[in-house]
């Protein structure tokens, strides 16, 4: 009677190489964070372009914009133009002319000190719309803003303005100004400072009015409190309005030959934004950081197979590519072994003096090869460092059979 083998079980063989479950593990946590960042642009981008889009544009029909205060001084005979550059801006002067500045805060010195020079002796209005300590300064000499702004939206007029008087209580509330002149009108007080200033031109029929807040002019807002009658009656004193919104590409305003680099574009406060990503990375790596000092030994909770201890040591010498540490470690390993075998004590067991003279005395042939191959210089590829391995287990069997 005969019985047959059991079937002999497949021998497992581990690669070395990372497989995809390994990458996405290592990775997960970084693709997590680009996926939220985007995702927060997107929200955010998303949020400021149906907020705010066309924003003070007397074309415009969105909450933010102003097209029914256009629409409504087009039934009054006044024309409304929108201008987009400095050197429109100062042609459309005249004084049958008035001239809103939807944005002053966005023009650079020179172009607020050109406008200025334009809109002095005009004649006509000129309108700044919540002008900032930026550009008030320049566009209305002798007026200065408030670094607080007003605490509520809707003030009473309390001036002798004509325009104010008849339109009541509006909302002006937003920045604050005080100014040097003594014939201004100071309208829509904010504890006792002024969130709409009425200058006087020096000679002629012009004027200036300051205005603190857009409010008055948005569409969702130009039906509440006494809003509409204010607009109407400030941007309507002339049979032409221009409505100016600064652009960021008009160069008009710029040196000429004035060309700025690269770091001359970057906002201003790049460099202190650049030095906060910094410490915020150099924490993050202090909090990520493994340990601080030599390894501790400590007692495993588990008995480990030294197999599984050797592969992964070879996984880590291979992610380093460090041939050179792990030829050193087999062939240390080996002299230690090869040691006892040859009668040299451990100790001496990595002096090339004391080791070789006693193996060679073991092995046939004259032994100039132990040298190399015990002591030599690292493999310079994976071939020599399997060739090696072979080469020393060789070596091994040869001295333990001698």
């Amino acid at each position: 009677m005969t019985t047959e083998a059991p079937p002999t079980a497949p021998t497992a063989t581990t690669s070395t190489a990372p497989t995809g479950r390994r990458l996405w593990t290592r990775t997960r946590g970084i693709v997590l964070a680009v996926v939220l960042v985007l995702a927060a642009a997107v929200a955010m981008a998303a949020v400021r372009s149906t907020a705010r889009h066309g924003e003070l544009d007397p074309r415009s029909a969105d909450p933010y914009g102003s097209r029914a205060v256009a629409e409504l001084l087009a039934q009054r005979g006044v024309s409304t133009r929108v201008v987009t550059t400095l050197d429109a801006a100062r042609t459309a002067t005249g004084p049958d002319t008035t001239l809103l500045v939807a944005v002053p805060d966005r023009l650079t010195h020179r172009q607020q000190t050109l406008l200025h020079s334009a809109t002095a002796g005009s004649g006509g209005r000129t309108i700044l719309v919540a002008a900032g300590s930026w550009s008030v300064e320049r566009l209305a000499p002798g007026v200065t803003a408030d670094p607080a702004t007003s605490g509520d939206s809707t003030l009473a007029p309390d001036c002798a303005l004509p325009e104010a008087r008849r339109a009541g209580a509006a909302d002006t509330g937003g920045i604050r100004y005080t100014t040097a002149h003594l014939d201004a009108d100071s309208c829509y007080p904010s504890e006792r400072l002024a969130t709409l200033l009425r200058l006087p031109a020096a000679s002629g029929s012009g004027d200036t009015v300051v205005l603190g807040a857009p409010d008055i002019l948005y569409n969702d807002r130009l039906d509440e409190q006494g809003n509409a009658s204010l607009a109407l009656q400030l941007l309507g004193s002339r049979p032409h309005l221009a409505w100016y919104l600064p652009s960021l590409s008009d160069a008009s305003g710029a040196p000429t030959g004035d060309r700025k680099g690269f770091f001359g574009l970057l906002p201003s406060g790049w460099l202190w934004a650049t030095l906060q990503l910094f410490i915020a990375a150099a924490l993050a790596a202090f909090w990520r950081v493994r340990r601080f000092g030599p390894l501790v030994a400590e007692k495993l909770p588990v008995a480990i197979r030294a197999s599984e201890t050797t592969e992964g040591r070879a996984r880590l010498y291979r992610k380093a590519n460090a041939r050179d540490r792990a030829a050193d470690a087999l062939r240390s390993a080996t002299r230690t072994r090869l040691a006892p075998l040859a009668g040299v004590p451990v100790a001496q067991a990595h002096t090339p003096e004391a080791l070789l003279p006693a193996l060679s005395a073991r092995l046939p042939g004259d032994g100039q090869d132990l040298h190399s191959l015990l002591f030599g210089p690292p493999p310079g590829d994976d071939a020599a460092l399997i060739a090696l391995t072979d080469q020393l287990d060789a070596l091994e069997r040869e001295v333990r059979r001698s």
